[in-house]
């Protein structure tokens, strides 16, 4: 990057700050803070944990905020002292410098221009992720692996924790689904734009002529939903069946029968848990699971069209895919929404999704129709 690049990148990056101190309304923060830490010197505060706890909550996202601004304008101001240094005294270790923090400082503002792109109602609850491979056997069994470590290597980074919900393993490789549960501020606000039809295109290790194949998996998200969220569930619309765990959970799943099968009746929605070594914590994860996915279901009947929750569900196979993944004859990951695509598809296969997810959500906000 040249020296007259870096300094549209410095003006580019000062527009940028002032709009995100706009937005967020800095002042407003203080006082926020402030006064969640005021209340939280309260001799009764503990009185009442789940409010003590949302409290804590809010007032650690607010400094989160806050902060994270604060050390972004500082890396900003370093990077223009830098610029000035180097345009002053040219040397060669100055020069190298200023680029790579011209680099990390473009990625960071990235960063935090999805996080400002995240304020749906449900966008910094923890997210529940669901991939089922379609048809095509062990082919696309191995695809649905593929994305479970795409997806686990993406959470890494990020520093979320994920949790093992529910594991089936595939009939000779890979899976035949996956439930994981990935805990983090914005975890769902992310994940969200991962939710459809995802289509490999490769030369398939497990033929031995190495045909071309095409496998789909598709990939559910949802909001873990907490107990301020009512959703009602009767006891006589549960069918509830234990069986054996299997699968990457555990010497102890195969012992006894404590995972756990919830069949919603009604609806014909079925959820399963099985990461936990209790029965009853194995259920208790499941009405969890299950009351996401009604609560997720009655949004969609309220909103009377398929909203910006579950989004569109379509049938795993042609025509369908949100994203294109092409290891041959070219190496391509593309985005059929936004049209953004990459040339790089082992980093994304690594969990390199940002690009993808802040072109997703840049275009939720400007053409909101055409994302239903």
């Amino acid at each position: 990057m040249e020296l007259v690049e870096i300094k549209q990148f410095i003006e580019k990056a000062n527009n940028q700050l002032v709009t995100f101190g706009t937005l967020f309304d800095l002042e407003r923060l203080e006082v926020d803070i402030a006064d969640y830490e005021h209340q939280m010197l309260a001799p009764d505060f503990w009185d009442d944990n789940e409010k003590a706890k949302k409290i804590i909550d809010s007032l650690n996202q607010k400094k989160q905020a806050y902060d994270t601004y604060h050390r972004l304008y500082q890396h900003y101001q370093d990077v223009v002292d830098l610029y000035d240094l180097v345009k002053m005294e040219p040397d060669e270790l100055y020069e190298q410098e200023l680029q790579e923090q011209v680099r990390q400082l473009q990625e960071e503002l990235m960063a935090y221009e999805l996080q400002m792109l995240l304020d749906g109602e449900h966008d910094k609850r923890n997210a529940i992720l669901e991939i089922h491979p379609g048809a095509g056997g062990t082919e696309s069994q191995d695809w649905g692996s593929m994305l479970l470590r795409m997806y686990t290597r993406w959470a890494d980074k990020k520093g979320f924790q994920v949790e093992t919900l529910d594991y089936q393993d595939g009939e000779e490789a890979g899976i035949k689904s996956v439930s994981l549960l990935i805990k983090g501020i914005n975890a769902y606000g992310y994940l969200k734009a991962e939710k459809g039809v995802h289509r490999l295109v490769r030369i398939s290790p497990f033929d031995a002529a190495k045909k071309r194949h095409t496998s789909f998996a598709s990939v559910d998200v949802m909001p873990e939903i907490d107990d301020d969220v009512e959703v009602e569930i009767s006891t006589e619309d549960l069918r509830i069946d234990t069986y054996r765990a299997s699968g990457a959970g555990g010497q102890h799943v195969n012992k006894t029968s404590s995972a756990i099968r919830i069949t919603h009746i009604p609806t014909g929605i079925v959820v399963q848990s099985q990461s936990q070594r209790s029965q009853f914590q194995n259920k208790d994860q499941a009405m969890r699971m299950l009351k996401a996915k009604l609560y997720q279901l009655e949004e969609e009947k309220r909103l009377a069209e398929l909203d910006t929750i579950r989004g569109e569900q379509k049938e795993i196979g042609w025509g369908s895919q949100i994203r294109s993944y092409v290891f041959h004859p070219y190496s391509m990951v593309k985005d059929h929404r936004t049209n953004f695509s990459v040339g790089q598809t082992q980093a994304v296969m690594d969990g390199d999704l940002d690009a993808f997810i802040d072109a997703y959500l840049k275009l939720s906000l400007q053409e909101p129709s055409e994302m239903e």
